[in-house]
């Protein structure tokens, strides 16, 4: 994992260099010989997303943006499909560049978040978690802000995190937390964000304020199979 993060950060300094530089030595094409390219190369990209090529399909989006660099929604095409292959390097910094541009680019966000947690840099990560909530008021980026501090033990913050969660989440909202490999369960959110309140408790070495955090997640959501485990913990 170190290495992935290493990695990660010489890719950065590059991906930060990169944009300071012009695209002088770009040809100039004529407007009409720049739609022609442009029709046939969306083409063969939706073509090659079709037959499942995605390295066919990455060539053209790469074509797509040197020939049109104002135009992000090929760079966020592109940054989904890394994302969905799996390549989170790749993904984070082609929704970095989105975001220089455009800094409320909510798919650009995603990718960045879920990217830069996926290799391991938990502390890029948040900031676009917590950009995500505040953007959309959505209650997972919330809780994954909340999960993060928790995990960067920067536990003021995740504390004030689970407790506007707390207040907030709606009571048939629900979250999945894995079970094993191939399955996960779903448990309310507002017993979630109890159950990562008691995990900060315990890091705290808070165990009485941490049983009853446990107790009240399980209270909500009697079948919640983590809280039960946590709340062995405290005994």
């Amino acid at each position: 994992m170190k290495r992935i993060v290493s990695f990660l950060a010489i890719a950065l300094s590059v991906h930060l260099s990169y944009g300071q530089e012009s695209n002088d030595s770009i040809p100039k094409l004529d407007a009409k010989t720049k739609r022609i390219l442009n029709i046939e190369d969306q083409a063969a990209y939706q073509l090659a997303m079709r037959y499942n090529d995605p390295a066919m399909a990455k060539t053209k989006l790469y074509n797509l943006i040197i020939r049109n660099p104002e135009n992000l929604r090929f760079q966020e095409a592109l940054g989904s499909l890394y994302f969905e292959m799996g390549e989170s390097t790749s993904a984070a910094l082609v929704a970095l560049d989105i975001l220089e541009v455009n800094d409320k680019s909510i798919g650009a966000l995603e990718i960045a978040a879920y990217s830069l947690e996926q290799v391991g840099a938990l502390d890029r990560a948040l900031p676009h978690f917590e950009s995500l909530y505040l953007l959309t008021g959505d209650n997972f980026s919330l809780y994954k802000s909340g999960f993060l501090q928790y995990s960067l033990k920067r536990f003021e913050e995740a504390m004030n995190s689970v407790n506007l969660l707390i207040s907030e989440a709606k009571t048939d909202e629900k979250i999945g937390f894995p079970k094993s490999q191939t399955e996960t369960q779903e448990v309310l959110m507002k017993a979630a964000a109890l159950n990562l309140k008691g995990m900060i408790y315990l890091e705290q070495g808070s165990k009485e304020d941490a049983k009853v955090a446990f107790e009240e997640a399980i209270q909500l959501d009697p079948a919640f199979e983590m809280a039960k485990e946590n709340l062995q913990k405290t005994q």
